[in-house]
């Protein structure tokens, strides 16, 4: 196991992110801050997040410490037969890859959405 914390921020931990939700504060210092911690949000979950609430993207992309993934091509493959891309492209980007050998947690304000993909989650609801 590695001793690096990855998180990836779903659509509704962006959305919470502007709504001063401490728990997705927290993630965000600590990624900026703290050796070890790594943040992400897919360009699909930014996408929508900033259709519900326009500047979300504006505002996420300007963070230190919040890494966006793009959508390649082996995220595109893996993505293209789901109806919505940013739940797929956020569980393709939690599943164990080169950079993130373990995985990584979504932070979730819907938990439930969740569970009945093969993912970790982090329920940031207050």
């Amino acid at each position: 196991m590695s001793d690096h914390i990855h998180v990836l921020l779903d659509k509704t931990a962006m959305l919470a992110a502007g709504q001063g939700n401490a728990f997705v504060s927290k993630l965000i210092h600590r990624a900026h801050s703290e050796a070890g911690w790594y943040l992400y949000a897919t360009t699909c979950a930014l996408v929508e997040a900033d259709r519900l609430r326009p500047g979300t993207a504006e505002h996420l992309a300007s963070l230190p410490g919040i890494t966006i993934l793009d959508l390649d091509l082996p995220a595109a493959l893996a993505i293209s037969p789901e109806s919505t891309w940013a739940i797929a492209h956020t569980r393709h980007a939690a599943e164990p890859s080169p950079e993130r050998p373990d995985g990584a947690f979504i932070a979730t304000a819907t938990p439930d959405q969740w569970a009945d993909h093969p993912v970790r989650v982090l329920d940031i609801r207050p």
